[in-house]
């Protein structure tokens, strides 16, 4: 690992390729990675704020159960991950900061077709906090539009475990964008909503119950973060199957999400949701989640 040079610029954010610790401008992966060929390969994302890494520890685990059920390996164990990040995050001197972990297949010897004799590789960068909804989005809510595309099935690949198969995603939010929408979320192809393209979702019912979908998503730890402060809020919540028509006739609705955390929904589909505010449960948990930032139980500070 390379000793930080004074002259070196990070400020735009910091990588570590390869052993080496780059300013993000700089970090490449090379064309024949089967991470970039055949989208082999996982990761996760931690965010920094206020100079520390918010469920680091939940982070790191995920990471490693990725790595583990595609059969991954990030040639370290994760508190050496976990110093690798941190110093990305120094070299940055982010103060808010989007820090992700990833571990590619690599590549077979030439000729080769067989994944196990691939050399794994593992990356990592710092960069300026990420928001998936801007400032009004955040004040107002968002305009969610239900896909009819089908998000791959947790048979063919493991929602549980972070992947870059994102084309019904991508075709998904191309779809709701040109119509006009701020984002989407899509179907298991049965009349259920799953997931978004990097966040979860939720719903308040009339009886005050919180929704979100138990099966065929990633089981975000903004997701989990939301289910223990419901917990700890007294709010009841069920992980269920969420049917569409149940989203668009809810009194709230929100996503969740590591960049963003709580994010409000008033619309679906053309359709208000509640009396098209953010609703009162909505605004409890948005406040509940940034005063957990400051919980040492989920804070680890950065030594800058």
């Amino acid at each position: 690992m390379n000793t930080a040079d004074p002259t070196t610029d990070y400020s735009q954010g910091a990588a570590f390729v390869r052993g080496q610790y780059l300013p993000i401008g700089q970090a490449t992966l090379p064309l024949t990675d089967w991470g970039f060929l055949r989208s082999d390969a996982t990761y996760d994302v931690v965010t920094a704020w206020d100079g520390a890494f918010f469920r680091l520890d939940a982070h790191l685990e995920r990471f490693a159960a990725s790595c583990a059920r595609f059969r991954l390996d990030p040639g370290m164990a994760m508190p050496q991950v976990a110093q690798v990040l941190a110093e990305c995050v120094r070299r940055s001197g982010l103060r808010r900061a989007y820090v992700e972990m990833i571990v590619t297949r690599g590549q077979p010897p030439w000729g080769s077709r067989d994944p196990r004799q691939a050399v794994n590789q593992f990356y990592a960068f710092a960069v300026p906090y990420v928001w998936i909804a801007n400032e009004a989005q955040r004040a107002q809510g968002l305009h969610l539009h239900v896909s009819d595309v089908q998000r791959i099935p947790s048979a063919s690949v493991d929602a549980r475990a972070k992947n870059y198969h994102w084309n019904d995603l991508t075709m998904g939010l191309l779809g709701a964008l040109d119509a006009g929408f701020d984002t989407v979320v899509l179907s298991d192809g049965a009349g259920h909503v799953v997931e978004g393209p990097g966040f979860n979702v939720f719903c308040v019912g009339a009886d005050g119950v919180i929704v979100t979908p138990a099966s065929g998503v990633l089981e975000g730890v903004t997701r989990r973060t939301v289910i223990e402060m419901a917990q700890a809020l007294g709010l009841p919540l069920q992980q269920r199957a969420l049917p569409a028509a149940e989203l668009r006739g809810a009194r709230e609705a929100f996503l969740s999400s590591s960049g963003g955390g709580v994010l409000p929904v008033t619309r679906v589909d053309g359709a208000t949701i509640g009396d098209g505010r953010v609703g009162a449960v909505t605004q409890r948990l948005i406040e509940t989640y940034w005063a957990w930032h400051r919980d040492p139980r989920y804070s680890t500070p950065i030594a800058y």
